[in-house]
């Protein structure tokens, strides 16, 4: 592939600006530049649940996730390009009835928490789901594929269902929210 980046610095988004994949120059405070940037956050989050100790399934798992959130963030950030697929949806789903099947159905809310890994998962949904409204403001200005937004929905309810298994695989278990309680 070569060197891409031989200079960290260019001085050019100086004023505000940034360039897309394209070529193009837009704001900084873009609709797009926000769905892309927090799709980088997002990625970023998942990181930081990698560096929890984790079975390694998950750990897998969450490491090819973070190779298509690239991908879709590649996607974000050039109009026009498409790296997110039906397949990739559909894998996801596969992935959440996997990891789902092997818990007790909810009867509650789950606060986020149910130690280091599980929480750190907590944080990384969250941030996807802020990417998913960031993408979802961006298609009703500019073009979105549909599979962009599918996957980011699924995405993070895969997080929630990854941050119950490893609430319990941590030995802390779920943490539930009891209406009304005062600290």
């Amino acid at each position: 592939m070569g060197h891409r980046l031989s200079r960290i610095y260019t001085r050019t988004g100086d004023d505000g600006s940034t360039g897309l994949g394209d070529g193009s120059r837009t704001g900084k405070d873009a609709l797009r530049v926000a769905a892309y940037g927090t799709v980088d956050e997002a990625n970023s989050a998942i990181g930081l649940v990698l560096a929890a100790p984790l079975p390694d399934d998950v750990r897998a798992l969450l490491t090819g996730l973070q190779h298509r959130l690239f991908d879709l963030g590649g996607e974000l950030c050039i109009p026009g390009h498409a790296a997110i697929e039906d397949a990739d949806v559909v894998e996801l789903e596969a992935q959440l009835d996997r990891y789902n099947g092997t818990l007790p159905p909810l009867q509650d809310f789950v606060l986020p928490g149910g130690g280091e890994a599980a929480a750190r998962c907590h944080l990384a949904r969250t941030v996807v789901r802020r990417a998913e409204r960031e993408t979802v403001a961006l298609s009703r200005a500019e073009s979105v594929r549909p599979q962009a937004l599918r996957y980011l929905n699924r995405l993070s309810d895969l997080l929630f269902v990854l941050a119950r298994v490893l609430a319990r695989a941590d030995g802390h278990g779920e943490v539930l929210w009891r209406h009304g309680e005062r600290a």
